[in-house]
Parts: structure tokens; C-alpha cells; sequence
């Protein structure tokens, strides 16, 4: 069994079944998950937390992913943040306002997101879920 890694992980998506889905998939990985639904309820908490990665929906309510990742630069410099979203032409704008975030396309395997993740937390998780 190996040692739980306690990186801790910021999870933004409005979607409720997504939300859930992606939380216990990081959960299972070995990651510590906060999740909410939307960017406004995030804030608090990254003002707040110690977070290694912020993972964001790009199309939110009240605040979509890449003004939520703007904030984040602001409030903690050092969590590195992921977008997901299922649109490609917003992809697009989040690679060009946030060009050092990773941006996971969906629909994706609950494994490369784990993938991915590790890659950009530069760090080894267990390989539970795979």
C-alpha cells in the first residue's frame, strides 16, 4: 500500500453528476478533493487554502474557469491550475489567456485525468485507479 500523497486539489464544476464523478476519481487516486460548483465558492477557499492544483469547468456560472484562474494567480501564485471543459473553442481562449494551464478536453477516461493531473502536479500518485 503506498503512501498517501496529500497533495491537495481544488475542484470547480457546476455540473453535480460531473462534480461527483471527477471527486471520487481523485479521491481514489489518492488526492485531497474540495469541490464546489461554481468560481464564486472557490475564492473563499483558495483564499483561505493551501491548494497544489485548482481544477476548473471552464463554462461556470457567476464566474467561469479563466476568471477564476486569474483570481487564483493573484490570490496563490504557487497552485498550478487545469481546465476541463467540453468546448473547443473556449479552449482555445482559456490557451491563450492561461497559456501555462493544461486544458483536459471532455469527454475524457477518468485515467487521463489522473494522468494528467500527476503530470501537472509533477508528482507520483498511486495507480490505484488505473
Amino acid at each position: 500500500m503506498s503512501e498517501p500523497n496529500h497533495k491537495r486539489i481544488l475542484l470547480a464544476e457546476d455540473d453535480d453528476a460531473m462534480r461527483t464523478y471527477l471527486e471520487r476519481a481523485l479521491d481514489n487516486a489518492g488526492y485531497i478533493v474540495d469541490s464546489v460548483d461554481r468560481g464564486t465558492k472557490a475564492v473563499p477557499l483558495l483564499e483561505k487554502g493551501d491548494y497544489d492544483l485548482l481544477l476548473s469547468d471552464i463554462v461556470m456560472p457567476e464566474m467561469d474557469g479563466i476568471e477564476l484562474a486569474q483570481r487564483c494567480n493573484e490570490i496563490s501564485p504557487a497552485t498550478k491550475v487545469m481546465f476541463i471543459t467540453g468546448f473547443a473553442a473556449v479552449t482555445l481562449k482559456a490557451s491563450a489567456e492561461q497559456p501555462h494551464a493544461k486544458v483536459l478536453s471532455k469527454p475524457f477516461h477518468l485515467r487521463d485525468l489522473v494522468f494528467e493531473v500527476e503530470r501537472v502536479l509533477g508528482g507520483q500518485v498511486s495507480a490505484q485507479l488505473l
